[in-house]
């Protein structure tokens, strides 16, 4: 590997321990901004879903750790990472990422500040981003009992947002198209918590409650379909916009082991799964 290869593996794990230090999960990026270690079940469709549980690396944002040594032994894994990811939803931040994208010529900054003063909101002092084509990534801090899921474009033109099974390009990393980095005076700044009506548009809208209807049952059935047909980086979020809808139709209650049973067969666990289920109760107020 070239010199200057090693050179920004090695700034790449410094920046990686540092921010695993402030309580920031991380793993290794390649110069693509994709996860460096590539899958240990490539060439295996019949295998089941997994998020780590064979012990081996490859499995992207479920590698993430604190744990300094794990870090090392990733990053000694990926010898050509450049750059370091860092993982969103996880405790103790529970980071949300407000990805604001210079792209097409749209103006995020702007839409940001035109949905603030629509609805109400000041985004507080927080860590920035900046990232090589001139964008920005705001790092916000999330509740714990609420998932937040991966969106682009909803809500505005340019406004990406990272939530649970996302990840952020980590400051200091180094890319095909430059490096991102933190901008004045943020960096030693924590994640601001995220604005409560910035966080109900960045939720799945809640639907208007309405008597359980007779079709009930056939309308529990769909939504646990909804939840099985979910891929690799939907299952939290299907699983919570469906028990978002059975609590709001009534039939909460009565579909919570269906829905888990449902979510583990697309390879959550059981304590994922119901956390999500309890979380959606809870936002929905049942």
């Amino acid at each position: 590997m070239a010199t200057t290869d090693r050179q920004a593996t090695t700034l790449a794990l410094a920046h990686a321990l540092s921010a695993a230090e402030r309580g920031l999960a991380v793993i290794p990026l390649s110069r693509t901004k994709l996860p460096a270690l590539r899958s240990p079940h490539r060439g295996d469709p019949s295998h089941p879903p997994c998020h780590g549980g064979c012990g081996r690396f490859g499995h992207g944002v479920y590698d993430a750790t604190t744990d300094p040594a794990r870090v090392r032994a990733l990053f000694a894994a990926a010898p050509r990472a450049t750059g370091y990811g860092i993982a969103c939803g996880l405790p103790p931040h529970h980071l949300v990422g407000v990805d604001l994208d210079t792209k097409n010529g749209t103006d995020p900054g702007a839409a940001l500040r035109a949905l603030a003063s629509r609805h109400g909101f000041t985004v507080p002092p927080t860590v920035v981003v900046l990232t090589p084509s001139g964008g920005r990534h705001l790092w916000l801090s999330g509740p714990p009992d609420v998932v937040v899921p991966n969106s682009a474009g909803r809500l505005a033109p340019g406004i990406d947002i990272r939530g649970a099974g996302g990840y952020l390009v980590g400051p200091g990393s180094r890319t095909q198209h430059g490096t991102y980095r933190a901008a004045p005076g943020t960096a030693g700044l924590a994640p601001a918590p995220c604005p409560s009506a910035l966080l109900r548009l960045l939720l799945p809208p809640p639907r208007a409650h309405h008597p359980t209807p007779p079709s009930a049952g056939d309308h529990g059935q769909g939504l646990v379909q909804f939840v099985l047909a979910a891929h690799e980086g939907q299952r939290n979020t299907r699983l919570f916009w469906a028990a978002c809808r059975a609590y709001e139709d009534g039939t909460g209650p009565e579909l919570v082991e269906p829905l888990v049973d449902a979510a583990r067969a697309t390879g959550l666990s059981e304590r994922e799964a119901r956390a999500t289920v309890a979380s959606a109760a809870r936002m929905t107020g049942r």
